[in-house]
Parts: C-alpha cells; structure tokens; sequence
C-alpha cells in the first residue's frame, strides 16, 4: 500500500512513478507485463493543478484532455471522441466505447442523472454520506465488451466549507491513463463545488492496482530526474442549469465564446486540434498559441513533440 500527497498533479504523477518502480511487483493481467502496486491512495491538495507535465519526458495532448472530460461531463458516447484519440477505437464494439463513462454518469439505467442526484443530496444534507456517482456496472461490465471502466465511482463529502471528492479505481495505468483521468475527475469536483457553493477541497484518487506496463518503465524512471512543471488552471464555473447547453455548445464546434472564460479555452482547444487533424497544420499553431493559459502553452508544446518522431507518445499522436 502507497499513500501519497502533492500539490500538483505533476508532482503526484511523478512521485507515483517513483513509489511503483521502488515497490512494484511484477504481475500479468492479459499475459501484458506490469510493474504494480496493489493500493495505493493518491491525494492532491490542490485539483486546479491538474495538468500533468514532466517535460520532457512525459507530456501529454491537453486537446484530448479537454475533449475526454467534456465528453464525459456531456454523458455521451458519440465516436467524436476518437477525432481526438484514434487509438480508442480499438476498444470499441461495433463502433461504441460500451465502458463509457458519460452515459452512466448522466443517464443511468436511461434514466436518472447522477450529477443531478448528488448536487439535490448535497443541496438537502450537506453532511450527507449519501453523495455517491457509480460507475462500474456488473450487468454490462461481465458481458465481455473490450471496454471495461477502470473507475468503480465517485464520492462527494462537504466537510468545513470544501467539498472532497473520492475516486475509486479497481485499476489504473499510471502512464497512460492517469493523467487523463486525474484531469477529468477534478475537472468534475471543482464544477461540483461551484454548483453546491462550496470551495474546492482535496481530491483523493485510491487504486486498487496501480501499474505500470513494461514499454513505459523506463520512461517513467526517466521522469524521476526531471522537474514536475507546475500550473494551475483559472477558476471554472457554469449554472448547473447551463451546463448541457454550453457543452454541446463548445462540442458542437459553435463555442468560440471569445469572452476570456476556461470555456472559451476548450474551445479554442478543441477547434486548434480539429483544424491539425485536417492536415492545416500552421493554422492549428496559431489558434493554440493564441489560446491564453497553460492549456495554450501546453498545446502548443503537444504539436512540437508530435513534430519530434523519436519523442512522440504513440496512444495519441
């Protein structure tokens, strides 16, 4: 068992990969060698840092970033999403990811809305323990799709005036897979914050296994003699009333909002990688480096390190 406590996401990331390579067995799901821990408790203090970058060793694609959490926030499980990680569609049947989150999320059992359930808990009962989104479904997730949630579900407690959120995984590929994911769920607890007008408070992500897969060992011990770069996204907030309109609105390709918000930031994220995957790539640099904030700059670096073959992270170029 690991426990470990950053205040950014990059420094958790890279002190995750430390404690895995020091502490990790060697172990085979699928006959795919992996360096894992089994339990580990992840806990960043504080979730506005959660762009992982260790350059430059590990970078990551913000676009995909944004488009996953967006997707996932949305409730969708629309192929959009592989415009911006071809390498999904390898996990999909007949053309669906059937472990996606977002439907489970918003539309349970084609019904209830679990974020709507958890902001009317928490509105109710502000010392609930009853704030609970599920995700892992044994009535699909035993039918042998090739896309099984890594994430078992979330829990919401507001505790002195912060809200805390808890993940739980039953597995998570520290490489991979972690930076996307730690990107979404906070981008989720602070949005929940805001609609329960509360402040943002611990983000606690706990695994069952934690691994890292043989291709990726070296890499990530690589990363543990560069320096974690810090940043820390702007405040964001919609009307829970509003959110479905202005997610489809940016998804849509109709949301250059041009109002300086982190919603225009996705925005002009997810229009500068469409317009790269079209093949205009001078274009796609301009509209990135445009982009205000960190997720410009780290865009920006995204298409110089897709530029540097030798350097390129396969699972998403």
């Amino acid at each position: 068992m690991i426990v470990l406590t950053a205040d950014s996401a990059s420094e958790l990331f890279a002190a995750a990969c430390q404690a895995v390579l020091l502490n990790g067995k060697l172990a085979a799901p699928r006959d795919l060698t992996t360096t894992e821990v089994v339990g580990a408790h992840l806990c960043l203090t504080n979730p506005r840092r959660r762009l992982v970058a260790v350059p430059p060793i590990r970078m990551i694609n913000p676009a995909f970033a944004v488009a996953e959490a967006l997707w996932i926030l949305s409730g969708s499980d629309a192929p959009w999403i592989f415009d911006f990680n071809d390498n999904l569609r390898q996990y999909a049947d007949d053309g669906v990811l059937r472990g996606a989150y977002g439907p489970r999320i918003r539309h349970w059992d084609s019904g209830v809305d679990q974020l709507d359930a958890v902001v009317r808990k928490l509105t109710v009962d502000r010392q609930s323990r009853q704030a609970v989104v599920q995700i892992f479904d044994p009535a699909r997730d035993h039918r042998g799709y090739r896309d099984v949630p890594c994430t078992l579900g979330y829990r919401f407690f507001i505790r002195q005036g912060r809200l805390v959120m808890h993940t739980s995984m039953r597995s998570q590929d520290l490489w991979l897979g972690f930076p996307y994911d730690i990107f979404a769920t906070t981008l989720l607890h602070e949005l929940m914050a805001g609609w329960l007008g509360v402040e943002v408070g611990e983000y606690h992500h706990h695994v069952d296994s934690l691994h890292l897969y043989a291709e990726h060992a070296p890499a990530a011990a690589e990363c543990l003699h560069h320096e974690p770069a810090i940043t820390e996204m702007e405040p964001i907030a919609v009307a829970w009333p509003s959110l479905d309109a202005v997610l489809a609105q940016i998804i849509s390709g109709d949301g250059n909002l041009s109002d300086g918000t982190p919603w225009d930031t996705f925005s002009r994220m997810l229009t500068s990688y469409r317009t790269w995957k079209l093949g205009e790539r001078n274009l796609a640099r301009k509209l990135a480096h445009d982009t205000p904030g960190p997720l410009g700059a780290a865009l920006v670096a995204w298409y110089q390190h897709l530029t540097q073959p030798a350097l390129v992270s396969p699972e998403l170029a």
